[in-house]
């Protein structure tokens, strides 16, 4: 009897409905596997079908085609290591479940159930799956292992019978999201675990951009008390092999890779650039065309696109009116010249005097206001989506947090689009991640390095450039206060007696109370983007479209 266990992690990409896909991955990691000598590979949670499939579970074809292909990939494993791999389990009395399947020489060995079902926030397993039995130990080679998945691991009571019933080593499969800081938050719950047990855990984490969802991968082994020996990194796929050894305490892993982890900023920024990316090859595009202004928010876009898929890729559009400053030609122009992306320039103003003609003898004795300011909105979205169409490039909106939350962007104009990669940056972050950006490059980035970014892109103040001299604090708070309160409203459900008693001003915060709830149908309507807050819009924060309640002071 060996004291020696090798276990390989794969923290890899799936793709939510491309079953064949997925097990061709899981193939050629088993292999890599094989090749090292390890006993077991250990693959993500719900690994073959992707994750989150939402209703697409529920579909029968679906889970049987799902089952099916887990069978096959099992079964033809034969001559190399045990296989971990989660995908669902419809039982014969009808019930259904996220199931973590074990396959052994081309056997299926054992078939362990989620117990614990999320169903808040973005989660809502409850609707979808039955809750299993706490599953017991498998054996593999010389090792008893456990296997709590996901959810199961954040609770005790999981662990704790696994380890009572003869586990030696905890292996959490895991379809784990990200939101910022979410890394110490996993590690605390794990590190608990481990401390309860007395037992080594192994984080097994998806990795990759699924709709508005970020899985960062970021896996990770921890040894009896606690201590951390490896560590993944965040948002790239791997395929890692931990070696265990037996002593008289047990089992402990012996010291790997410790990939160092981003600060926050280059989270958030690694995690808008592949859900970009992953969005758009997962669609079938190759390619992006954006509106650019002049302003902070297209150039931010614009930098993530070139960063996911290359400036060749990335087409940039100038609309102007008489109302675009030189100023801003200048900088779209400057910006577009530093990203290597390429320029266009669409004049709109034959256009808006077209829709203006048509509609005069409706609009005679009226005075012009933000109805004629949308007309120029909707046109850009019309050329844009033509554009889109004519050379299939998907559209990317760029509204950013505090834009969409207030109503500060035009229905079927600037937020037409099939994807808005800042859709959950709030305002003064897209400032310093600007900053953060021109300041840092890495290899995972396809952009150009340095100054990509023209600093009076940054400093200049914020306009929408519909009429004259206008600027954004013209309709709304200073972007300081304005982010604050919202982050008060929609990240921490303050009262407006909390906000006020924060020192903010009664009459503001009631303005954009009401802006938050009234635009909650734009919202409802708006482009993806990638979840970078516990608190993004859509699944985190939900909503009725018609609300007349309002918080009173």
């Amino acid at each position: 009897m060996t004291d020696r266990f090798r276990l390989t992690i794969g923290q890899l990409n799936a793709t939510v409905g491309d079953l064949p896909g997925n097990a061709a991955i899981a193939r050629d990691a088993w292999h890599q596997a094989q090749a090292a000598g390890a006993d077991m590979l250990a693959l993500p949670e719900m690994f073959i079908t992707g994750y989150q499939t939402q209703d697409l579970v529920l579909k029968p074809a679906f889970t049987q085609q799902a089952m099916a292909e887990v069978m096959a990939l099992g079964q033809s494993l034969t001559g190399g290591p045990a296989l971990g791999i989660g995908g669902p389990w419809r039982a014969e009395d009808g019930k259904l479940y996220n199931a973590y399947w074990i396959f052994r020489d081309g056997a299926l060995v054992a078939r362990l159930l989620k117990h614990h079902l999320p169903h808040e926030g973005l989660f809502d397993e409850m609707r979808l799956f039955d809750s299993g039995p706490i599953s017991g130990p498998y054996p593999v080679g010389p090792a008893r292992i456990g296997s709590p998945i996901c959810e199961d691991s954040w609770y005790p009571d999981v662990a704790e019978t696994l380890a009572e019933t003869g586990a030696e080593i905890l292996i959490v499969p895991n379809g784990s999201p990200y939101h910022r800081d979410k890394l110490d938050l996993r590690m605390g719950h794990m590190v608990g675990r481990v401390i309860e047990t007395g037992l080594p855990l192994v984080y097994v984490n998806m990795v990759g951009g699924q709709d508005d969802q970020l899985y960062d991968g970021a896996s990770f082994v921890l040894n009896p008390g606690g201590k951390k020996v490896v560590q993944l990194p965040a948002f790239q796929e791997g395929v890692v092999h931990v070696d265990f050894t037996c002593g008289p305490d047990g089992w402990q892993a012996e010291p790997g890779p410790m990939a160092p982890q981003p600060d926050a900023w280059e989270q958030d920024y690694f995690a808008m650039m592949l859900g970009l990316r992953d969005y758009l090859r997962k669609s079938g595009f190759s390619k992006v065309v954006l509106g650019m202004s002049g302003g902070i928010d297209s150039a931010l876009v614009a930098a993530i696109a070139c960063d996911a898929i290359g400036p060749d890729n990335v087409r940039c559009v100038m609309l102007p009116s008489e109302y675009t400053s030189q100023t801003s030609l200048d900088d779209a122009a400057d910006c577009a010249t530093r990203l290597g992306a390429r320029l266009d320039t669409v004049q709109i103003e034959g256009a808006r005097d077209a829709v203006g003609g048509a509609l005069a003898h409706l609009m005679e004795g009226t005075r012009p206001d933000i109805t004629e300011e949308n007309i120029q909105s909707r046109l850009r979205g019309v050329m844009l989506m033509a554009i889109s169409n004519k050379f299939a490039e998907m559209l990317l909106t760029t509204g950013n947090k505090s834009e969409v939350a207030v109503g500060y962007a035009t229905i079927y104009g600037d937020m037409a689009g099939g994807y808005n990669p800042i859709k959950d940056l709030y305002k003064m972050r897209v400032f310093q991640t600007c900053r953060w950006r021109n300041d840092h490059h890495r290899d995972w980035m396809l952009g150009r390095p340095g100054e990509v970014i023209p600093p009076r892109i940054i400093a200049k103040p914020p306009s929408a450039e519909l009429r004259p001299d206008q600027k954004d604090e013209d309709s709304l708070p200073p972007y300081e206060v304005l982010d604050a309160i919202l982050e008060g409203l929609v990240e921490q459900d303050l009262s407006l007696a909390d906000l006020v008693a924060q020192g903010f001003d009664a009459d503001t915060v009631r303005q954009v109370e009401k802006l938050l709830y009234a635009s909650e149908w734009k919202r409802y309507q708006a482009a993806p983007g990638p979840r970078i807050s516990p608190r993004a819009f859509w699944l985190d924060r939900r909503y009725p479209l018609v609300n007349l309640w309002r918080d009173r002071l």
